[in-house]
C-alpha cells in the first residue's frame, strides 16, 4: 500500500499545484489584467468572482478599483508678486484606463510619483502667474472682515481679485487631468490643504503688522492730541467770554456805585457852606493818604491847593 500511496501522492499533488495556477479570485476591490510573458492578454477584468489562466504561463496583475489618495509633500514656491510661501496640496483619483494604466507606470508606486511631478509643476505654475491674495481668497465675491481699526487707519485695504483660490484650483485641476488623463489615471479632485509664509518671509511679515498697528496708535494719538488742543481752545475761549462778562459787569456795578456815590456826595456837599467846607477837607485828606507814604517826596509849589493842609504843619 505504501507504493500506491506514494504513487497517487505523486501524482495528486502536481495536479493540484496547477489547479492552484489555474484559478485566480478577482476581488470586488480591485480589476486584474492578465499578462504572458510580460505581455497583456484579454481585456481587463472588472467582475468580481473565480477565474481561470493558463497556470504558470500566464501572470495575474491586479489594480485597485478604488478612489486613492494623493497626498502632496510641502514645498516652497513663489507668487506672482514675489513672496516665498509653504503650499501643501492633496488630490484624489482613481484608475480608470487600466490597460493604459499598467502599461505606462505598471504599479501604484509609480503612479504616485508621475502624480508627484505633474500636479507639483502644475501647482507651482499657478502660484507664481497668481498674487498671494488670489490664492488665499477663496472666491472673489467672497467679503473679507477687515479690523475696523485698520479700516479707520487706512490701513489693511485689500487689493481685487479676479479669481480667487477656488478658481485656481479648478485651473491646476484642467491642466493636471489631462497629462495624467494619458496614463490612464482619472484625477477627481485636487485642494491646497495648507498656505503658510516661508520662514525668511515671516519674520518681515509681523514686522509689518507691528508696523501697522503702530502707525494706528499714532493716528489714535493725533488724533487725541487733536481733540485735546480743540477742548483747551475752547475752554480758554469759554473763560475768556466769562471774565469779560464778569468785568463788564463788575464795571457796571462799579458805574452804578460812583453814580451813587456822586450823588450822595453832591447832595452833602451842596447842603451848606460848611458841609462844602468839610466836604473838600475830608476829600483831601483822601487824595493825602493815597498819594502820600513814608517814601513819598513831594516837590510842590506853596500856592498848590495840594499844599493848603500842610502850610503850617511844622509851626
Amino acid at each position: 500500500m505504501k507504493p500506491i500511496g506514494y504513487i497517487l501522492l505523486a501524482i495528486f499533488l502536481p495536479l493540484l499545484v496547477v489547479c492552484y495556477q489555474s484559478f485566480y479570485k478577482v476581488d470586488e476591490t480591485e480589476q486584474v489584467i492578465v499578462t504572458q510573458f510580460g505581455k497583456p492578454v484579454g481585456g481587463t477584468i472588472n467582475e468580481a468572482g473565480l477565474k481561470f489562466k493558463i497556470p504558470f504561463i500566464q501572470t495575474v496583475n491586479r489594480i485597485e478599483k478604488r478612489i486613492l489618495l494623493w497626498d502632496g509633500s510641502a514645498n516652497d514656491m513663489p507668487t506672482k508678486d514675489k513672496l516665498y510661501i509653504t503650499v501643501d496640496t492633496f488630490g484624489r483619483w482613481k484608475i480608470k484606463d487600466p490597460l493604459q494604466y499598467f502599461l505606462r507606470l505598471r504599479n501604484e508606486r509609480s503612479a504616485q510619483s508621475r502624480l508627484d511631478d505633474i500636479l507639483g509643476s502644475e501647482t507651482r505654475n499657478a502660484v507664481a502667474n497668481h498674487q498671494l491674495i488670489e490664492i488665499v481668497r477663496t472666491t472673489k465675491d467672497r467679503k473679507p472682515i477687515i479690523d475696523p481699526l485698520l479700516a479707520k487707519a487706512g490701513i489693511g485695504n485689500l487689493l481685487p481679485i479676479k479669481e480667487g483660490r477656488r478658481q485656481i484650483e479648478e485651473d491646476i485641476f484642467a491642466a493636471a487631468a489631462v497629462k495624467l488623463s494619458e496614463f490612464g489615471i482619472e484625477l477627481l479632485d485636487i485642494r491646497f490643504k495648507r498656505i503658510n509664509y516661508n520662514e525668511s518671509v515671516r519674520q518681515k511679515i509681523y514686522a509689518r503688522m507691528i508696523s501697522e498697528r503702530q502707525q494706528i496708535a499714532e493716528r489714535f494719538r493725533s488724533e487725541g492730541a487733536g481733540e485735546a488742543a480743540k477742548i483747551i481752545g475752547k475752554k480758554d475761549k469759554d473763560l475768556q467770554r466769562i471774565e469779560s462778562e464778569a468785568y463788564k459787569e463788575i464795571q457796571k456795578i462799579k458805574g452804578i456805585a460812583d453814580a451813587k456815590a456822586a450823588d450822595i456826595y453832591s447832595t452833602i456837599y451842596d447842603r451848606s457852606k460848611d458841609s462844602r467846607a468839610l466836604y473838600g477837607f475830608v476829600k483831601t485828606l483822601e487824595t493825602y493818604q493815597k498819594v502820600i507814604d513814608p517814601s513819598t517826596t513831594l516837590v510842590i509849589t506853596t500856592d498848590s491847593e495840594l499844599y493848603q493842609l500842610l502850610n503850617g504843619v511844622g509851626d
